[in-house]
């Protein structure tokens, strides 16, 4: 009970708010999330070793992710502070019982529950923008770090720090002078707040600067390799959101998102940023 209140503590009262109604287990499959989601599977897909490797997901919430992995044939083991999504992760790993996640437990992703160099991958792609100060992103990168074996591979997602205004300019809510004063926040410092909590304004965290998410990973002691743009500029797009249910339309447009993910100048266009790095092999 104790390391579960522990976890949950770990997010602020607006978070769990905003998370409340399950919708993330959901998210995913609709409107420009669904580029979230398909670039995401085929960047993890690029660099993952071959199953049956074994993968911890930190802050994995309602398992999408996770779910997939098992049934690729991974080891996928599930932690998220979060006890609703442990509970939907533990109902979507139960809806495939041929391919069940490993573990699933509420936990901390800045004090892991798992023995030093035990891993093949860790994949963060919730954590490093949940916590909002830099000195626990590096607790939970240092955890990611301990875990993995040597060579083990990281994947650590950020939120752009441009993101909000890009939204804005997209959907309008820059007529709102409440989303304004958002926008002026995380353009300098990069700490989102929602004290109106809008639902549509996302909930508390820490957008990065591309070059920020990068320096966070190396201070922790990885290799770093990379920062991917997972969906780059198609997020913006309504037509592309409208159309990607259609497979022709969907091929084409992510073949243009390979091509724009060589741009480094397009990198903060994107919505998620995925740092891939290392641990460095045993000399």
């Amino acid at each position: 009970m104790a390391d579960s209140f522990e976890a949950y503590s770990s997010l602020t009262p607006e978070v769990l708010e905003h998370y409340a109604s399950g919708y993330e287990s959901q998210r995913l499959l609709g409107g420009s999330s669904q580029i979230e989601l398909l670039r995401t599977q085929e960047l993890v897909r690029r660099y993952v070793p071959p199953p049956p490797a074994v993968i911890f997901d930190v802050g994995g919430g309602p398992g999408v992710y996770a779910c997939w992995l098992a049934k690729q044939g991974y080891e996928v083991h599930l932690v998220d502070a979060l006890p609703l999504h442990v509970e939907l992760a533990r109902q979507a790993s139960k809806a495939q019982p041929d391919a069940p996640l490993a573990g699933i437990e509420v936990g901390d992703a800045r004090s892991l529950k798992r023995a030093d160099t035990s891993v093949d991958v860790v994949l963060l792609f919730g954590p490093l923008y949940h916590l909002i100060e830099r000195a626990n992103r590096l607790m939970a990168l240092h955890e990611a770090h301990r875990i993995l074996r040597p060579g083990g591979i990281l994947f650590a997602v950020g939120i752009s720090r441009f993101t909000s205004v890009l939204d804005g300019l997209r959907q309008g809510f820059l007529d709102d002078p409440a989303f304004v004063q958002i926008v002026e926040r995380d353009l300098t410092d990069g700490q989102h707040r929602n004290p109106m909590n809008n639902p549509a304004y996302f909930t508390t965290a820490f957008f990065h600067a591309p070059k920020e998410l990068e320096i966070e990973v190396k201070e922790s002691g990885f290799l770093y390799e990379r920062t991917l743009p997972i969906e780059g500029p198609l997020w913006l797009s309504h037509y592309v959101a409208a159309n990607f249910h259609d497979q022709r339309k969907r091929e084409l447009f992510l073949t243009l998102a390979r091509r724009l993910e060589q741009e480094p100048s397009l990198l903060g266009a994107s919505a998620h940023l995925l740092a891939v790095a290392r641990k460095a092999p045993q000399q």
